[in-house]
């Protein structure tokens, strides 16, 4: 569905990306784990547009996106959960979910959309509750959940989430992970995942890839990576239960 070929980005000369090459299937949750600075936020906002790569090929569904627009990004159905979440603060709950659908307005019309807002309401019932309210006024974990909802009120394909658990305390995680898992069980939406939680990453996941200065490390299977001593050792840490659980 996604694959990155051998991708190289640059902030000016600082080359960040290094013949990135990865793949994701369809219906896949996919994590990408690393340091600070490793260039995980650079890749996940070149596969967006926000920033291009100098040489090499981000194929969606066989065609090449690298050097598309963002806004051409999402309209193909890849929307990104910013680092930071970036709500539109000023505005309401409402306006918030309203303007991730803008993009949809003329296709599919309000009534659609006010059914997908409902879809958002179900799926997290506390914006519900405060869809009047300034988005700025939420707590941390609520205003993830906004930012969530603002990208699936796109209706991608592909939802690519930067470090979602973020400053959040540990039980509001617990809910943002549950939140994830459920995303796939309902609307079968792909996820490529960024998080420094990594334990708690891979044992979402189905396959994961380990970043290290801007380069690839380790690739496989989650469960294989949780058990590699290289990743544990530099990664995982203690042992502890699953968040979600």
């Amino acid at each position: 569905m996604l694959r990155l070929l051998n991708i190289n980005t640059f902030y000016g000369e600082i080359h960040v990306l290094k013949n990135i090459s990865l793949h994701i299937a369809e219906g896949e949750i996919v994590s990408l784990i690393g340091a600070n600075g490793a260039g995980k936020t650079t890749l996940l906002n070149t596969i967006s547009g926000i920033i291009n790569a100098r040489t090499g090929q981000i194929m969606y569904n066989n065609k090449d996106i690298a050097r598309k627009s963002p806004d051409r990004v999402v309209k193909m159905g890849i929307s990104q959960v910013p680092e930071g979440r970036q709500i539109f603060n000023p505005l309401t709950v409402l306006d918030n979910l309203k303007l991730g659908s803008y993009i949809r307005y003329r296709r599919d019309g309000s009534r659609k959309i006010q059914r997908d807002i409902e879809e958002m309401f179900t799926l997290f019932p506390i914006l519900q509750e405060r869809q009047n309210q300034l988005a700025g006024t939420l707590s941390g974990g609520e205003q993830q959940m906004l930012a969530i909802g603002r990208a699936l009120m796109s209706r991608p394909r592909i939802l690519l989430l930067d470090e979602p658990s973020m400053g959040l305390a540990p039980l509001v995680v617990t809910e943002i992970f549950k939140t994830v898992a459920r995303l796939r069980e309902m609307s079968k939406t792909t996820i490529f995942l960024v998080e420094q939680n990594a334990r708690a990453a891979l044992k979402l996941s189905d396959r994961g890839y380990v970043m290290e200065t801007g380069k690839i490390m380790f690739e496989g299977n989650a469960r294989d990576l949780l058990e590699n001593r290289e990743v544990q050792r530099a990664y995982l840490g203690k042992e502890k239960k699953p968040i979600w659980e």
